[in-house]
């Protein structure tokens, strides 16, 4: 797969690279507010408001989070899928989320509906961004996913049983950890934005720790530094 190494675009910024880029790491690496980011930054001499750390997670989360999508292998052919709810501004909507069978986040899509239409458009979206067709494909027993499978993947084995798809569903616990932390989410548009950046940047330095020993661990995250490093054109913070 060709990778895009063209730098982040950091012309008319105060700060240096260095300050935002770790600003923006720390704020979708763990669950942290912009006033906690913010305080972070103070301890260390550096003083922002909660509204510029804020500007530079909108600025540049996308840009870093599409690089580490773009430079991670090819994941599985089997693809796990679920929908949860989310409760925004008192209406329902909902959080498609497509999982391999490494718990690798492949795409996610908040929409208002969870029916045939809505399905076919989470199809489309993956498709789109993998560019490849799953071998076989996971649900719960949501019919909207079968009536979309038939049209948009009609070669794909198909599986749905409530509880073939814990991968999934456990997926979607870092997400429910942030939107209490946030006091949920704004609106749909919001929604989507923040977790297509949170998503790659938190679980790219969250590898399996407990299939590791300590000494492969270290040296798995401190190689995903270095590519952070590189995607963001940086040097490491101290």
């Amino acid at each position: 797969m060709k990778i895009n190494t063209a730098s982040p675009n950091y012309k008319g910024f105060r700060f240096p690279p260095e300050i935002i880029s770790h600003a923006v790491w720390l704020y979708f690496r763990f669950s942290l507010s912009f006033r906690d980011v913010g305080e972070l930054l103070a301890q260390r001499g550096v003083v922002v408001s909660n509204e510029t750390v804020r500007q530079w997670c909108l600025r540049f989360g996308q840009t870093y989070a599409n690089e580490l999508r773009h430079r991670r292998p090819r994941c599985g052919d089997k693809w796990h899928m679920d929908e949860v709810f989310l409760t925004i501004r008192g209406k329902r909507h909902y959080l498609w989320r497509a999982v391999d069978q490494d718990g690798n986040v492949l795409d996610i899509l908040v929409q208002s509906r969870r029916n045939k239409k809505a399905a076919k458009r989470f199809f489309r979206k993956l498709l789109k961004g993998l560019q490849y067709a799953p071998r076989v494909i996971i649900t719960d027993k949501l019919k909207s996913y079968g009536a979309a499978k038939r049209e948009i993947l009609p070669g794909v084995e198909h599986r749905q049983h409530k509880h073939l798809n814990n991968r999934a569903e456990n997926s979607h616990q870092p997400t429910r950890l942030r939107e209490k932390k946030m006091r949920r989410f704004k609106s749909a548009k919001h929604a989507q934005r923040f977790l297509s950046a949170f998503e790659p940047i938190s679980r790219y330095f969250q590898p399996r720790r407990h299939l590791l020993s300590a000494e492969e661990y270290r040296a798995i995250l401190q190689n995903r530094f270095l590519v952070w490093n590189e995607i963001t054109a940086t040097q490491l913070v101290a």
